[in-house]
């Protein structure tokens, strides 16, 4: 018994010009034919033959309008033996309909066509094994796009596509737009990924994007340099992990101080102060950089495993996001964080890894954090401020508040209480960083005392 056939014929990309003898005699001379669709230059003159374009309107998506064309081939094979199914460009290039048949019941032969690869490599000068050329379906995610470039971008077929590529580009990337190809009216132009939306765009319009300066090749070009240095820099040479140490706090103090300058100019910083975050937040990345070549150099550790663990890492710690844990609110999410935290790494306490060595003011809001997470109640907000006015009128020789015209009422009151603090404590020769650093080991005692009533259930689900 002769087994039923789907054969796939290619209209190439453009007009009849590009349809191959054999494709055509098949299409014109088989007793069962069916077009995709008959948009499309080459199909101009087989208005006879039926085509699907009727079933775009009705379905409610293109995945189900596909899998209903690959079930109906299916069945037309199965009760004729044979089908010949045109489709636009070639069988083997973007065609979802094929990839369906090739579930079905049914023999699949796909002929040899002319693809907009072709066309578009011949219209460009490129041999697309040289360039090490990339095709990427434009439908297939919402990611932003990675290099290395470069990429032939298909299903660009209307303006909000466009813009929807547009936006997993950089703004200024430059896209080669490919548009009727092989035909009277082609066009090729290059314009910015921003202005892609504005491209009167059609089933017959592609995108070459040349280069992609994504994450992946801007840190190898860093990763390089930072290799560089080590081989011809005598200062970079001699470095090691305990002479760099105050290197990367001092550019940490340096990337904060750009991103709260950044922060206060909200909502509308100057290219100057975005400038800054950009280079400080740099300074700080190459201090990462530099420790990881020299992990690397004693086959320690590198940025590759670096970012893989920090990765694996937060994936576990994410399980409401990468998993089926439901989780009410981002108070739940810090609470589980603790929890999980504590088990991955074997500790007894939340308070286990914390940086001791920590400015005070940080390390106190931080304990105080861990409180919260194991369920230590604290005063009210009200309750708070009167504490602080009470112990404000208990100290001597209050010097005036300074004026904070420049903050919120909110934030000029906690500075004005801090500062005065800060100030008559000075003046009377107390230490407040380190009776606050007293204080933040009540914090601690107090919340070892809770865990000792009541330890974590360890249950992560």
């Amino acid at each position: 018994m002769t087994q039923a056939t789907v054969r796939v014929v290619g209209l190439g990309p453009a007009d009849r010009g590009l349809v191959t003898d054999d494709a055509w005699r098949l299409i014109t001379s088989s007793p069962v034919v069916r077009l995709r669709t008959r948009r499309h230059p080459a199909a101009s003159t087989l208005d006879a033959i039926a085509s699907y374009d009727e079933w775009y309107d009705t379905a409610e998506s293109f995945d189900e309008l596909y899998r209903a064309i690959a079930d109906d081939l299916a069945r037309l094979a199965a009760e004729a033996g044979e089908v010949v199914y045109a489709v636009p460009g070639s069988p083997v290039v973007a065609e979802r309909t094929v990839e369906l048949l090739y579930e079905r019941p049914v023999r699949v032969i796909c002929e040899p066509a002319v693809s907009v690869i072709d066309v578009a490599c011949g219209a460009l000068g490129q041999d697309p094994m040289a360039v090490g050329l990339r095709v990427v379906d434009a439908l297939g995610s919402t990611e932003p796009l990675a290099g290395p470039g470069p990429l032939l971008v298909l299903q660009t077929y209307s303006a909000p596509v466009l813009a929807s590529l547009a936006d997993r580009l950089a703004p200024d990337t430059p896209v080669t737009v490919l548009h009727h190809l092989g035909l009277a009216d082609q066009v090729i132009e290059v314009r910015a990924a921003r202005e892609l939306a504005g491209f009167a765009a059609d089933h017959l319009t592609s995108l070459w994007v040349d280069e992609l300066r994504t994450v992946g090749p801007a840190m190898e070009d860093l990763v390089t340099l930072m290799r560089t240095l080590r081989h011809r820099c005598p200062w970079d040479q001699e470095q090691t992990h305990a002479s760099l140490t105050r290197h990367l706090l001092e550019e940490a103090y340096e990337a904060l101080d750009a991103l709260e300058g950044l922060v206060r100019a909200e909502p509308e910083p100057t290219a100057a102060q975005i400038a800054h975050v950009q280079e400080e937040l740099g300074d700080l990345l190459f201090q990462i950089v530099f420790h990881a070549e020299l992990g690397d150099e004693l086959d320690r550790f590198d940025l590759a495993s670096i970012a893989d663990a920090v990765r694996i890492k937060l994936v576990g710690r994410h399980p409401h996001v990468f998993a089926d844990v439901a989780v009410r609110d981002a108070d739940e999410v810090a609470a589980r964080w603790e929890v999980i935290k504590q088990a991955e790494k074997g500790r007894d306490s939340v308070l286990d890894g914390i940086a001791w060595q920590l400015p005070a003011l940080t390390l106190y809001t931080k304990l105080l954090r861990k409180a919260t997470s194991v369920g230590v109640e604290h005063d009210e907000l009200a309750e708070s401020i009167a504490a602080a006015a009470a112990a404000l009128a208990g100290v001597p020789a209050v010097p005036a508040a300074s004026d904070a015209s420049s903050t919120s009422d909110a934030d000029a009151a906690w500075g004005d209480a801090i500062e005065t603090l800060a100030r008559a404590a000075y003046g009377a020769g107390v230490d407040l960083e380190g009776v606050l650093r007293d204080r933040a080991r009540r914090v601690a005692d107090e919340v070892r005392a809770r865990e000792s009533q009541s330890e974590p259930s360890g249950d992560l689900n």
